[in-house]
């Protein structure tokens, strides 16, 4: 049997491509905080949800950064060592993320 961890596939990332994206979780990190501030000071919904709004958006920057990054490295890596599985991996990582 395989430990989970042999089965698990790692990417090298720059020291710079590491902090843009610690920076935003960071910030996502904060307006969450916000939110459940928010929250305790019982303010009103539509002041909530368009900080939410803005925490989905937030999301959404992150993940494009990521995929950009790994279709730009990992993708293109495979692709031109031979290995066109990692088109097929692709496809399905995107409907994932279209849900």
């Amino acid at each position: 049997m395989h430990n989970c961890c042999e089965r698990m596939k790692h990417k090298e990332r720059s020291t710079e491509e590491i902090k843009d994206l610690t920076i935003r979780l960071n910030r996502i990190e904060g307006q969450i905080g916000g939110i459940k501030k928010m929250l305790d000071e019982n303010r009103y919904c539509p002041d909530i949800l368009v900080q939410v709004s803005a925490v989905q958006s937030a999301l959404s920057s992150f993940s494009k950064a990521l995929l950009s990054s790994h279709i730009r490295s990992c993708v293109v890596d495979d692709i031109r060592s031979g290995n066109d599985d990692v088109v097929d991996e692709l496809c399905e990582l995107l409907k994932k993320m279209m849900k």
